[in-house]
């Protein structure tokens, strides 16, 4: 058995570095939750019905205590890294992104509900992103092994995802119906949710392109529709001039009659 640590991709860094930036100056401000300036970043439902739909991606970033900011960096670090090497930094943090938005709105479901916790609890930190990263590693390096440290003994990460739903699950259930700030046991359970949801239903190069590639679909098919249009117009212009009415294929390209190549030597000089 061989120790190694991975390396720091980049978004990897980018995440780390704006977590720790937040974290230094929170820590240096003295910051509250519950008190302006953190207040306005952190995440609280009843606010954010009310407007502040912002706090759906900075409660994010916003730590208070080291070891809540170390546990997570560590674990974004040492799962995120080989995910971005695998898939890209867009599609990891496309990830993260989803992951983080996803356990906010679950929290905020879950709140209005009041089966766990209630509209006025303050959730904060990133540990619903790094838990959707940590279940995508679960899924894809479902064979992996992953050292327990400090405990000598190693897991594969489809057995560890497992353990850690189970752990999330019994915790947040202890937990419910607690106020004020504690730990988001909640957020952990709908990153973990959404982290699935990405692995298994986004588009193999992630939901930015595919939804690029769709744009650009629909687009060709408005230029087709055009130039089809204009070839039925050029027709009818042409019939009432009484000469040859040339022939459009169903693009709306012109096809010159059999013999005719075109200058370019080419039967259908015309191609788009």
């Amino acid at each position: 058995m061989t120790l190694s640590f991975p390396p720091f991709t980049t978004a990897v860094k980018w995440l780390l570095g704006i977590n720790t930036v937040v974290y230094v100056l929170a820590l240096l401000l003295r910051a509250d939750p519950f008190s302006p300036p953190m207040s306005w970043f952190v995440l609280q439902p009843s606010a954010v019905t009310h407007g502040a739909v912002w706090q759906l991606v900075t409660y994010a970033f916003m730590h208070t205590a080291f070891w809540h900011w170390f546990g997570n960096m560590l674990a974004l670090w040492m799962f995120g890294s080989q995910l971005e090497q695998t898939w890209g930094w867009r599609r990891f943090s496309e990830l993260f992104g989803v992951s983080a938005i996803g356990a906010a709105l679950v929290t905020i479901a879950l709140a209005y509900a009041h089966v766990l916790g209630n509209p006025n609890t303050v959730t904060y930190g990133a540990s619903g992103g790094v838990f959707g990263v940590m279940m995508a590693f679960g899924i894809m390096f479902a064979e992996s092994e992953i050292m327990m440290f400090p405990f000598p003994f190693q897991i594969k990460a489809k057995y560890f995802i497992g353990v850690l739903v189970l752990i999330e699950v019994i915790f947040a259930i202890q937990s419910r119906g607690g106020g004020g700030a504690n730990i988001a046991y909640v957020a952990h359970l709908g990153g973990l949710l959404f982290g699935w949801l990405y692995v298994k239903y986004a588009p193999r190069y992630g939901m930015l392109t595919g939804t690029s590639e769709r744009m650009y679909g629909m687009r060709n098919s408005y230029y087709r529709w055009k130039r089809r249009r204009a070839a039925k117009k050029f027709q009818v212009y042409m019939r009432k001039q009484g000469r040859d009415v040339p022939y459009f294929d169903e693009y709306g390209n012109y096809r010159p009659p059999d013999g005719d190549k075109g200058d370019s030597g080419k039967k259908n000089p015309w191609v788009n």
